[in-house]
C-alpha cells in the first residue's frame, strides 16, 4: 500500500483540496506561537485561539511573561484544560528563551527540546511554521488516525507514528502534511465520518 504512487496520490488530493494550508492557530509574534501550541494539548485550536485573543492583549513581550505572575496567569488560560501545567510550562519557556537563547525562539530541534513544555510535536510545530524548517513531522489526533487510516502506519504511538511517515512522505512535504491532514480531518473526515464523501476513501487502508 505505502508505494510511492499511492503516497503521491494522497498528497495530490490533499494539496488540491488545500491549496495553501496553513496553521489554523492565531498569532503574531514567535513566542506567541509557542504559547499557543502549548495551550492547544488536549484542547481544540478554535478554544485556543478565543483565548489567545485576550491573553496576547495582556501578556504583549517576552518580558510580560518573564515576569508574570503564574496565578494570575493561570486565569487567563483556565478554559483550556491542564492549565496549571500549561503555565508553568510557558513561563518557564519565557525564561528559557529569554535566558539561553537571546530572547529569540530557537532554530534547531535539538535546542528546541530542551525549552520547558517542548517536545517534538511542539517543535515541529513551530520549526515548520516559523522557519520552513523540516526536522520532523507534527503528530496530532489528527494525524494519528489519519495516517492509520490509510495504511501509512500500523502504531497508535506518536513516536513511531512520526517515523513511519517520514519514512514515506517527502522531506519537501514534511511541514505542511500535518496542516493537511489536520484540515482534512475537519473538513471532510471527522472522527465519526462514515467515509461515504470522503475524498481519500478509496485509499483507506481497511476498506
Amino acid at each position: 500500500m505505502n508505494s510511492k504512487t499511492h503516497i503521491s496520490k494522497i498528497l495530490r488530493i490533499l494539496k488540491r483540496l488545500f491549496p495553501e494550508p496553513k496553521c489554523v492557530l492565531h498569532y503574531k509574534k514567535p513566542f506567541e506561537l509557542l504559547v499557543a501550541v502549548i495551550l492547544s494539548a488536549q484542547c481544540t485550536d478554535k478554544k485556543v485561539n478565543g483565548v489567545t485573543k485576550k491573553l496576547f492583549k495582556k501578556y504583549m513581550t517576552l518580558n510580560d511573561y518573564v515576569s508574570a505572575k503564574p496565578n494570575e496567569f493561570e486565569k487567563y488560560i483556565y478554559s483550556t484544560g491542564f492549565y496549571k501545567a500549561k503555565a508553568k510550562n510557558i513561563l518557564a519557556a519565557a525564561r528559557s528563551i529569554k535566558k539561553n537563547f537571546g530572547g529569540k525562539i530557537p532554530r534547531t530541534m535539538g535546542e528546541m527540546v530542551t525549552i520547558p513544555g517542548v517536545g517534538r510535536k511542539t517543535a515541529n510545530v513551530v520549526l515548520g511554521e516559523l522557519y520552513g524548517t523540516a526536522e520532523g513531522i507534527s503528530v496530532d489526533t489528527h494525524v494519528i488516525r489519519h495516517s492509520r487510516l490509510l495504511g501509512l502506519t500500523k502504531h497508535k504511538d506518536a513516536v513511531k507514528i512520526e517515523r513511519d511517515l517520514m519514512k514515506v512522505i517527502p522531506k519537501k512535504d514534511w511541514v505542511r502534511f500535518s496542516h493537511l491532514l489536520i484540515l482534512y480531518g475537519r473538513e471532510y473526515c471527522t472522527a465519526r465520518c462514515k467515509h461515504k464523501n470522503c475524498p481519500l476513501a478509496p485509499f483507506h487502508a481497511n476498506m
